[in-house]
């Protein structure tokens, strides 16, 4: 009898947790992106660490206590009494955006940081959701009194004022912000979505530093989160030929030039192409 059971990659894994939209798994998922730096991590721990969190949060809040108590409980309780922040001191720190790292240092980035207040949200009954707010991840409950949007950084309530403040270089970089209401830059973000913004996060950073078998783990992972996003395919193609991986760089470029809509670099992916194809001759 062959006891031999297949062991699934990261890949595989992430693969398996990211098929449907209907219970997205969003904290796992977002735990598992750790596993490119950290092979062997445990997902499966890091979600019991996430869960006694929750029980010791539970325990503070009575079940009949109004969502007003329980988010003001939250915030206390993760900003305050655990300490969790922004790390200031190194900002673009990869391990910022690996929730088990943000767990165990309690200090992130605002997604990652959200992920974990979200998940402690949601164990309350709070409805709270991301908001894939430019250039600052936000996120936001919906209360009797209203809607509250709160900075993951610190608990903070932000106003609409506040919030428009925020918007104001980007308006002003002229990139059409100001012919868009504000409420549609607060829409709840879904969880693919999230996700989404943590890898991108992470492949500008490995991009910034020229890593690119590091960007080549998060466009992997790019691509089967977003299978029709085929920019990921061309950017994915663009690495592989840094690497040196010519049939793969030309498969992904060939995918994104038969798929992608009128792309405006089609020129020069295709002149890309034509070298990357020579070489392979």
């Amino acid at each position: 009898m062959n006891l031999n059971l297949h062991v699934p990659t990261p890949q595989e894994y992430f693969q398996s947790l990211v098929q449907s939209d209907e219970h997205f798994p969003l904290l796992e998922a977002a735990i598992s992106l750790g596993q490119d730096e950290e092979p062997t991590l445990d997902v499966q721990e890091v979600l019991a660490k996430v869960d006694h969190l929750c029980a010791r949060l539970k325990r503070r809040i009575p079940a009949d206590a109004a969502a007003m108590h329980k988010l003001r409980m939250l915030n206390q309780f993760f900003f305050v009494d655990m300490g969790f922040s922004v790390n200031s001191n190194n900002y673009y720190d990869p391990e910022n955006s690996y929730v088990a790292s943000v767990l165990r240092t309690r200090r992130g980035i605002p997604i990652s940081l959200a992920v974990l207040w979200l998940e402690l949200a949601h164990h309350l009954g709070l409805a709270a959701t991301g908001v894939s707010f430019p250039g600052h991840f936000l996120v936001k409950v919906s209360l009797s009194q209203g809607q509250v949007v709160i900075d993951p950084l610190n608990g903070q309530s932000l106003s609409r004022e506040e919030l428009a403040e925020r918007l104001e270089p980007l308006r002003q970089s002229g990139m059409g912000e100001d012919l868009i209401p504000l409420g549609l830059f607060l829409q709840g973000a879904e969880p693919r979505d999230i996700v989404a913004r943590m890898l991108r996060n992470l492949k500008e950073i490995h991009t910034t530093q020229e890593d690119w078998p590091r960007v080549l783990a998060v466009l992997d992972r790019l691509v089967v989160l977003l299978p029709g996003a085929w920019e990921s395919y061309r950017d994915r193609g663009l690495v592989r030929a840094e690497l040196g991986q010519l049939e793969g760089a030309v498969a992904d470029l060939e995918n994104y030039l038969q798929n992608a809509e009128y792309p405006p670099d089609h020129a020069a992916i295709t002149e890309r192409l034509e070298e990357l194809r020579d070489a392979d001759r």
